[in-house]
């Protein structure tokens, strides 16, 4: 019989996150949602910028947000890295929104792909952090 649990590690630059045995997470992969359940196929993919959801071992969960990064998936380790990663309840809400005006800001104002794609990029990790924050308000 398949194990029901298996190990997760959520590292960031600065720091480990969560190390822990968890039922499944929920992340954003570069081809779109991924739920990683035990047992699942070995994968490395790019993750884009979001959260990463934790249902623990006994159904408590969490949720991190995640900069982008890299999914490992291993037959009994699952791991997590992210160059930024911050527990939901550890986001500013009122930076969140004001990031997200700067990059709207940013981007009616761009004059080139450059810019425009830098400001894209900023806007979408802003709108990720407010939906962290929504999630998490909502679990609390």
């Amino acid at each position: 019989m398949a194990a029901m649990t298996y190990h997760l590690d959520v590292v960031s630059a600065e720091e480990r996150l969560f190390s822990g045995v968890v039922q499944k997470i929920q992340v954003t992969g570069s081809e779109g949602e991924l739920g990683i359940y035990p047992g699942h196929a070995p994968l490395l993919t790019a993750i884009k910028p979001g959260m990463v959801r934790i249902v623990k071992q006994h159904g408590d969960e969490e949720i991190i947000y995640l900069s982008g990064g890299i999914l490992e998936v291993q037959p009994s380790i699952v791991t997590v890295l992210s160059d930024t990663a911050i527990r939901g309840q550890d986001l500013d809400e009122a930076r969140a929104i004001e990031s997200v005006r700067k990059a709207e800001e940013h981007i009616r104002n761009s004059h080139g792909d450059v810019d425009y794609a830098q400001a894209s990029a900023e806007l979408s990790k802003a709108i990720a952090k407010l939906r962290v924050i929504e999630l998490t308000k909502k679990m609390m």
